[in-house]
């Protein structure tokens, strides 16, 4: 009853509410327009026109993203927290301008944690309130793109939206979300250079990036954090692989259909440790495969298939014991397959169909699975002709021909933390002590990044795109005005993969997430059990959606149930100290992409003793 005589008073008095701002606004802007000097401070709330209501843009650049908007008094959060995650909510919601499902039609007044695809848990820093720990709209057919808003929801821990039709690029101001553990944009039109926001999330553990339309080259930078799983397979990624390749600690890489060129990564053998499936199919690496591939003994997931890879295949991968599943198709491999690659014990598919293989051991014909047509064995049904093979293989391979990166046996360093965004404290010099004199202390840290050198060029006529060189954020420009659409992003790709199932609601996940947050007084080398990763999405096929543009303004929703009229910006509170208490490694069993039309599916994280 009190919420809707609340209602029904701001009703009442909403259109001289409106009119006042409106007032306040004008003399605002005369007042702006006669002092050159004005404080940017003083213009944080934006001109309303046409009596419309929205949130204010969260405004990075001056400095205000942890001001809080005065709410209408009906709105009661249990904790500041909350008010934050609805106005982040509020703003995303705005920016959806087709919910063919309607996941957020519920998502109206102060009770976030009920809203469709938002979960709550108990705070780590504060055991007494609970706070939005989790995003999850995977497979909801929504159009839209990601607001500025989003960096409030600082304890989240999982953003899944995958399955989607987002657009646009990946808001910086993410760089808040330092809980944050897995994060899946995939199978949308998100375009761009690649998003190096995720180089600023401490915990992130599981990045997912595939069936989008990123482009440019992979900065170094990703491959020296702390990750146990990188997706990004079905982008538009070029340019040459960093030298320190070998240097990611993951278990499962995926590179496969982008633009990438140049040598087979010689340093890949440094992830023998950790690495069980790694697939960079449909690249146009160009080079031999290296004889250290040989020391992946953990890996059961090999597939360079659909690349230009020359010279034989190394008899070292007989050494690859764990190896189940090897696919080099469709390249230009020549010369004899070693005994020892088939009679590996838990090889069960083996696929070197389209090269120039002169000799096949009968170990091969042996196996569940196998493909050897379209190569130069003679006694074989579906060969090429002789005289193909005989061109071919009259002109020699040379390996060294393609001056490619050396191996080096070297362990990898460990994996850097991302690089500080603020200032190192002035020096303190402490009084000389009676003698012997003690030196002053030593410097801070240089605070530049150790790897921001552009790759290479590639060896082509065309020339490439710009490098990307991902370094501690700047501020983010403000966002552009309602009546300016930006550029639309490239039609997506068609891909030959098999159509997903129709869409549908996502699976309820667990009522709760706890967001997972490693020991303090854990050792570096022990992260948190990586969860279970699963096969890529194959793209919607649902029809094409409308341009990517900014949406118009929203039309004046109803008070207390939607976007409350923005009125001003308080002082902002003291940020709170966080000491979260030591928590177990988290197991995250939520919803993941559905195994659809390939094959690969990662292994399950290892038991906790």
């Amino acid at each position: 009853m009190h919420v809707h005589w609340c209602l029904m008073k701001e009703k009442t008095h909403i259109l001289p509410f409106f009119t006042t701002l409106t007032l306040i606004g004008f003399t605002a802007a005369q007042h702006h327009s006669f002092s050159s000097n004005a404080d940017p401070r003083d213009l944080r709330t934006t001109h309303i026109e046409q009596n419309q209501r929205q949130l204010l843009y969260y405004r990075e650049e001056l400095d205000v993203e942890d001001e809080y908007l005065m709410l209408p008094p009906c709105l009661k959060f249990d904790n500041p927290r909350l008010r934050s995650a609805y106005i982040a909510l509020q703003a995303w919601k705005q920016a959806i301008i087709s919910d063919p499902l309607n996941l957020t039609s519920n998502w109206a007044g102060p009770d976030v944690c009920n809203y469709t695809g938002v979960f709550c848990a108990t705070a780590l820093d504060d055991s007494s309130i609970q706070t939005v720990a989790g995003i999850d709209l995977n497979h909801g057919d929504m159009a839209g793109h990601l607001v500025e808003e989003l960096g409030l929801l600082t304890d989240i821990a999982l953003f899944h939206i995958n399955s989607n039709r987002f657009c646009g690029r990946v808001p910086k101001t993410l760089k808040k979300l330092k809980l944050l553990y897995e994060l899946d944009l995939s199978n949308n039109r998100f375009a761009g250079g690649f998003p190096c926001v995720v180089l600023d999330l401490p915990k992130l553990k599981y990045l997912d990036l595939r069936f989008n339309e990123f482009e440019g080259d992979l900065p170094k930078e990703l491959f020296n954090k702390d990750l146990d799983a990188i997706f990004v397979n079905h982008n538009r990624f070029a340019l040459e692989l960093p030298n320190n390749f070998g240097n990611s600690p993951v278990s499962v890489m995926v590179l496969a259909n982008n633009k990438f060129h140049g040598c087979f990564p010689t340093s890949l053998a440094n992830m023998s440790k950790t690495l069980n499936e790694v697939i960079l199919m449909n690249n146009g690496l160009r080079s031999c495969l290296p004889k250290e591939i040989g020391l992946l003994k953990k890996v059961t997931v090999f597939d360079a298939s659909n690349n230009k890879l020359v010279g034989s295949l190394p008899d070292t991968i007989g050494d690859m014991e764990s190896l189940e599943q090897l696919n080099v198709a469709h390249n230009m491999l020549s010369g004899d397959i070693h005994d020892s690659v088939c009679l590996l014990p838990h090889l069960k598919s083996f696929s070197y169909a389209y090269n120039f293989i002169t000799g096949e051991p009968p170990a091969c014909l042996d196996l569940e699975d196998f493909d050897d047509s379209r190569n130069c064995f003679r006694v074989r049904p579906k060969q090429r002709s002789t005289l193909q093979c005989k061109v071919f293989l009259s002109r020699p391979v040379h390996c060294e021909a393609f001056n490619c990166h050396e191996f080096d046996p070297s362990p990898p360093s460990q994996p850097l933390p991302p690089p500080p965004v603020t200032s190192p404290p002035p020096l303190v010099y402490s009084p000389p002590p009676p003698p012997p004199p003690l030196s002053s202390p030593p410097p801070p840290p240089s605070l530049v990044p150790p790897s921001a050198l552009p790759s290479p060029p590639p060896p082509s006529s065309m020339p490439p795109p710009p490098p990307i060189h991902c370094v501690p954020s700047p501020p983010s420009p403000p966002p552009p005005p309602p009546n300016s659409p930006p550029n639309s992003p490239p039609p997506p790709p068609i891909y030959q993969s098999p159509p997903p199932p129709n869409s549908s609601p996502p699976p309820p996940p667990p009522p709760f997430y706890s967001p997972p947050l490693p020991p303090p007084k854990s050792p570096p080398n022990s992260p948190p059990p990586p969860p279970i990763y699963q096969s890529p999405p194959p793209p919607n096929s649902s029809p094409p959606p409308p341009s990517c543009a900014e949406p118009p303004p929203p039309p004046s929703p109803p008070p207390c149930q939607a976007q409350p009229p923005p009125i001003q910006y308080l002082p902002p509170p003291p940020p709170p100290v966080y000491n979260p208490p030591p928590l177990p490694a988290p197991v995250y069993n939520g919803p993941l992409p559905p195994i659809t039309g390939i094959s690969y599916a990662s292994p399950p994280p290892p038991s906790i003793s």
